[in-house]
């Protein structure tokens, strides 16, 4: 069959003079909609079932249609595919090349439905095929955090405040609060999903279709859990790529947040851990540096989402019912939005349980800052004083420390009972970094023991 139709314009009949070639390039999708057509393919394969089912198409017709569909995906697979800016996306293009391999019955494909429900569907999918990927990645993560913090359950390590040494705290229970930012992350893409999982296809262009289609049954057919209750709203909304991006921004500022650290750590001036060669750079002038450019280039990408988030946010802010070409603009950010959280999730999940924690630099450095001073005022409140008069003689004891250079657990028992007479003994069994920890034997304490139970606790819910 001749390849002339490939070259004309779906709307050509209805115009009497050629597009602007400008403008027909402008107005084209197919450079970047052509990641769709694994998805285009399946959703057309289910709309063409449900016409024959309803009479519509014969079954020879279905037939040559998915064996049709079949070939051009296999074309596209093989590279032997040709895209054409004239037929503008990747619908008309498959379409086009279907109906060159199968004739006239490929006219017929489209037969119930508009591109504006189909994109809408095609869409849908390929989110929906993404999110399946990502949410083991981001368990195999969880799992990463797990074995780190399990491994540094007795690490000990300054906590901080204003990036001040605030308390000692485990290394593990510091692994533990990303754990939870991550699965609070991740039950926001699995509820995001539910939203995702939703048929507009039967939508049509925007207000249905006067052919006796079945809805629930290509809703099956494509495993989608519901069907769009209003035909305006199926077509035209994207508010589930939308949420999808927000929870991306808010996944990217908790991996930018732990990149910071990262950083830092890496840093001579903290020189808590040390990442390993195949995660860093070295330096074009410097044979010294050691550059930790994942959580570098991680923390530099977030802020790439949050653009996406923003400029999808502002393409459906003014957009009338029901569909309008302002949509074509949703699929690059959202894909870009797709690629840079799996790529930002694998360099994570591969990078964390490498991590190398230097335990003898953390321990120091929780002396330093007098990390036990909270400890210090909570014994003097068992022993009978008010916290604000406890809080004023740790104070005392602290500007002590700091022009002696002794820090609270090195001072003598004399020394102490200098700033508050009924001081004992016990008081250093507070006072050191392992007393402080292990004091905090509560429920999402940073105690060893509360380590271990959580992380037991986590790796049972990653199983389920």
């Amino acid at each position: 069959m001749s390849n002339q139709h490939n070259q004309e314009k779906l709307s050509s009949a209805r115009f009497s003079e050629s597009t602007d070639a400008f403008v027909e390039e402008f107005t084209a999708s197919i450079t970047f909609d052509q990641r769709l057509y694994r998805q285009d393919i399946q959703g057309s394969i289910a709309h063409a079932t449900m016409l024959c089912q309803v009479g519509i198409l014969t079954e020879q017709e279905l037939e040559d249609i998915v064996q049709g569909l079949q070939q051009v995906q296999n074309d596209i697979e093989s590279g032997d595919m040709e895209w054409s800016i004239k037929q503008e996306d990747i619908h008309m293009n498959i379409e086009a090349r279907l109906t060159d391999l199968i004739g006239i019955t490929g006219k017929k494909l489209h037969t119930g439905r508009s591109r504006n429900d189909q994109v809408a569907t095609d869409i849908r999918l390929y989110l929906r095929d993404e999110i399946d990927a990502i949410l083991p990645e981001m368990k195999r993560l969880q799992a990463g955090i797990l074995s780190l913090a399990e491994q540094e359950a007795d690490t000990i390590m300054p906590g901080f405040t204003h990036l001040q040494t605030a308390q000692p705290v485990t290394f593990g229970h510091h692994m533990m609060a990303w754990f939870e930012m991550i699965r609070r992350d991740m039950e926001r893409l699995q509820d995001c999903r539910k939203r995702v999982n939703t048929s507009p296809l039967g939508s049509a262009a925007l207000a249905g279709t006067t052919y006796p289609i079945d809805r629930e049954l290509t809703a099956k057919l494509l495993g989608f859990e519901r069907v769009s209750q209003n035909s305006l709203d199926g077509v035209s909304d994207r508010d589930f790529a939308i949420e999808f991006t927000g929870f991306a921004a808010t996944f990217l500022m908790h991996l930018s947040r732990f990149s910071e650290e990262l950083v830092l750590w890496s840093s001579a001036q903290f020189d808590f851990i040390d990442l390993p060669d195949r995660f860093c750079t070295g330096s074009s002038i410097m044979p010294q540096k050691k550059n930790p450019d994942v959580p570098e280039l991680v923390r530099g990408k977030t802020g790439r989402v949050y653009g996406h988030l923003m400029s999808l946010l502002t393409l459906m802010k003014s957009q009338p019912l029901a569909y309008n070409k302002d949509n074509q603009e949703d699929k690059e950010p959202l894909f870009d939005t797709v690629d840079t959280v799996r790529g930002c999730l694998r360099a994570f999940a591969d990078m964390v349980p490498a991590i190398i924690v230097k335990r003898e630099q953390t321990y120091e450095a929780a002396k330093r800052g007098y990390a036990t001073a909270t400890d210090l005022a909570d014994y003097l409140v068992k022993k009978g004083l008010a916290f604000r008069d406890a809080h004023e003689v740790v104070g005392l004891a602290v500007a002590h420390g700091l022009k002696t250079g002794q820090d609270l657990s090195e001072m003598s028992l004399n020394t102490l009972q200098g700033f508050y007479s009924d001081i004992g003994e016990d008081v250093f069994d507070i006072l050191t970094l392992e007393g402080s920890v292990a004091a905090r034997n509560h429920l999402g304490g940073t105690a060893p023991e509360q380590v271990r139970k959580a992380v037991a606790l986590a790796k049972q819910a990653l199983q389920n």
